[in-house]
C-alpha cells in the first residue's frame, strides 16, 4: 500500500509501493535528510529512517534534532529496500567508519536497489567501490578523493547509483529518487505541489 502521506497525486500513479532505507547520524546535513524523506513520502514511498550509532535521536550540523525510527543495529542484513539513502554533512566522516554501513551500500547496490549518496556521503560509496566506472557527483570539498566528480549537474543516475551535489541539490536530489522508485510522472506531479520551479 503507498504511504500514509501520499495525498499529493492519485493513486493509480503507484504502480507498487515501494520502501526506502534513510540514514541520520550525528553532524547530518538536515536539508538532506527532511527532503527526500518529505519528497519520497509524497509519492507514496515508504520511509525507514535508521540512526547510525545507539540513540533514536541525533543531532545535526546545525544542532537541529532528528528523531529515528529505529537503530541501522536493528536492520537485518537480508531486509533489502528498494533504495538505499545516505544524506552528507561533517558527520560522514564517522560513519565512513562504521562497516555496516558501507556493506550494506553495497549489498543493496548489488541487488539492483538505488544507493543514494548527497554531499560528502559519495565518498563512502566510493570507499567500497560503487563509484568506479560511474559517472558521479558530490560537494566540492571532497574533490581531492573524487576527482572525477561533475560539477556541472545537481544530480546524477548511473545505473541504480545516484548522486548528487549538497543541500542546494536536495530537491533535485529526491525528485529522482522518485522518478527511480516511483516515475517520472510522480516525480513531476511531487514538483509541482512544492512549486518547484527549477
Amino acid at each position: 500500500m503507498p504511504g500514509k502521506h501520499s495525498r499529493h497525486f492519485p493513486e493509480s500513479m503507484i504502480l507498487a509501493s515501494k520502501r526506502a532505507l534513510v540514514l541520520v547520524f550525528d553532524g547530518v546535513e538536515e536539508v538532506e535528510v527532511v527532503t527526500p524523506i518529505d519528497l519520497l513520502r509524497r509519492a507514496g514511498v515508504h520511509v525507514t529512517v535508521a540512526a547510525v550509532g545507539s540513540q533514536l535521536e541525533v543531532t545535526g550540523r546545525n544542532g537541529i534534532r532528528l528523531g529515528a525510527d529505529c537503530l541501522l543495529a536493528d536492520v537485518k542484513d537480508d531486509d533489502l529496500y528498494d533504495a538505499f539513502v545516505i544524506p552528507g554533512g561533517p558527520g560522514v566522516a564517522e560513519v565512513r567508519k562504521v562497516t555496516r554501513v558501507g556493506m550494506l551500500a553495497k549489498r543493496h547496490a548489488e541487488a539492483g536497489a538505488f544507493v543514494a549518496a548527497i554531499c560528502a556521503a559519495p565518498t563512502l560509496l566510493n570507499d567500497v567501490q560503487l563509484l568506479d566506472e560511474r559517472r558521479h557527483t558530490a560537494h566540492f570539498s571532497v574533490k581531492s578523493e573524487l576527482p572525477n566528480l561533475d560539477e556541472t549537474v545537481p544530480v546524477i543516475r548511473d545505473h541504480n547509483i545516484i548522486t548528487s551535489r549538497g543541500a542546494g541539490t536536495a530537491v533535485h536530489f529526491a525528485l529522482e529518487l522518485i522518478t527511480a522508485l516511483v516515475s517520472e510522472e510522480a516525480a513531476h506531479e511531487v514538483a509541482r505541489s512544492i512549486c518547484w520551479t527549477n
